[in-house]
């Protein structure tokens, strides 16, 4: 993978950790120029977990002629460690696992096998913008170096096969999963607020959405959200917070992880416009916060036959609706928490995941 944040990381971590535990040597390998100091505990706690190491090298977040290098380095990195299976993560990770595959088949009887999640990566990209264009065509490119590809949510699925096209390789829908600590009850602060949004402060997160169905709200009587995240965006929405007059009822935390953000608010909403399979919508379930969430990419998925209620992506007055039904009516909000919080304990675990991906591993790789 390269950037070791959000999600992404949170998936390679548990997914590492867990094969390990059912009896696998493995390793990570990282970028070593986006880091910080949680980055490096989170590391050095699954270290000494993990047989293969981890191990850190550059890698670019935009294509460019450092690549070829990187590249290289994880194909001798690889071939150091006589590998069975090669598994990219992301965009970047991925086009280096496949390209480094490639290197390592020459010549070598030893079969590696290599797989994909695009975890969003390219998907990303605006269809039509140069780098859209440029990483739609590696995919189209690198699907011949590609023994199998997973993705976490059927969402992402379709996705990819509209934008990059329909592949004849193998694929398979593996969702996120959750380790058992995730399903601590949750204990809302005595000052906590009406809501807590979390993540990325930037326009696909549907905070300026948030923002107005607050403003409705607070036309009838006071309700109260805090803001925990921080993005390229997060100056914009202080200053709309300003201008719709929410300033005594919205406080924008700063960053912090998820379990300690829980905490500042009695429901989660999540009104983001697009998403893939969202961890914060998993943690928030399995913690029993109630949740006030969009229809974007897979939090449907997540929620599917169950009574949690989902408003349409963009919907300022839809979303304040269902805000204000779990305002008035706090306990049936709660009940509803819990039968969701029963369901993705029954279906979204690491083990299951883990024990997924490995069975996926087993049956593409010996193509």
């Amino acid at each position: 993978m390269r950037a070791p944040v959000g999600g992404l990381f949170r998936h390679v971590l548990d997914l590492a950790v867990e094969q390990a535990a059912q009896g696998h040597e493995v390793g990570i390998l990282a970028d070593a120029t986006a880091s910080d100091a949680l980055t490096d505990q989170r590391f050095a706690a699954v270290a000494p977990r993990l047989a293969l190491g981890i191990r850190r090298i550059a890698m670019n977040r935009r294509p460019g002629i450092g690549d070829a290098g990187a590249v290289r380095a994880v194909a001798a990195h690889a071939k150091s460690l006589g590998l069975d299976v090669l598994h990219g993560h992301g965009a970047k990770g991925g086009a280096y696992a496949r390209l480094a595959g490639r290197f390592l088949r020459r010549g070598n009887s030893r079969r590696v096998a290599v797989f994909y999640t695009p975890h969003g990566g390219t998907l990303n990209f605006p269809a039509g913008s140069m780098e859209g264009r440029v990483y739609l065509r590696l995919e189209r490119i690198l699907a011949g170096l590609t023994s199998g590809i997973i993705f976490e949510s059927d969402f992402a699925r379709r996705t990819f096969a509209n934008r990059v096209g329909q592949l004849a390789m193998p694929q398979r829908v593996v969702p996120n999963g959750l380790q058992p600590s995730d399903f601590a009850p949750h204990e809302p602060d005595e000052c906590a607020a009406d809501f807590v949004f979390i993540g990325e402060l930037r326009d696909i997160k549907g905070v300026d959405v948030l923002l107005r169905a607050l403003r409705r709200l607070n036309d009838e009587k006071p309700v109260s959200a805090k803001i925990a995240g921080s993005g390229p965006h997060a100056e914009r929405f202080q200053m709309l917070a300003r201008e719709l007059r929410l300033e005594r009822v919205v406080e924008f935390t700063g960053a912090m992880p998820a379990a300690a953000a829980f905490k500042l608010g009695r429901a989660l909403v999540v009104p983001s416009l697009k998403e893939s399979f969202p961890y914060v919508v998993l943690e928030g379930a399995a913690a029993g916060l109630p949740l006030v969430a969009t229809d974007a990419g897979g939090i449907p998925e997540i929620v599917a036959d169950t009574d949690t209620g989902l408003v349409p992506t963009g919907d300022d007055a839809t979303l304040a609706a269902l805000m204000r039904s779990v305002c008035g009516d706090r306990q049936a909000a709660i009940a509803r928490a819990e039968r969701l919080r029963q369901h993705v304990r029954d279906k979204f675990t690491v083990a299951r995941m883990t024990s997924d991906i490995l069975a996926f591993y087993a049956g593409a790789g010996s193509r």
